[in-house]
């Protein structure tokens, strides 16, 4: 993700629900994220998130298949980051 974007309270959101264990993605170029088994409302976020490398499936899928999706080190790190109030108040 690029250092200057922040991430809206949206993708915080989304990350945090990956972050817990409730979310699935499909195996495709443009995953499909569902979130305590229903589609995410806003797959242009969750297609973001996976093109910046936030999200990931946890494993292995053949193309379409629904696996649980897991944060990357970097959607770690992005996520901590945003919990981290600003100090420039």
């Amino acid at each position: 993700m690029p250092q200057d974007d922040e991430l809206n309270h949206r993708e915080r959101a989304t990350l945090r629900a990956v972050a817990e264990g409730r979310a699935e993605i499909s195996h495709s170029c443009e995953p499909d994220l569902f979130i305590d088994g229903l589609a995410c409302c806003d797959q242009a976020t969750a297609h973001k998130l996976a093109r910046f490398g936030l999200l990931a499936p946890a494993r292995e899928g053949t193309p379409g298949e629904l696996v649980p999706a897991v944060l990357t080190p970097t959607g770690r790190a992005a996520l901590g980051a945003a919990a981290v109030p600003s100090l420039a108040a």
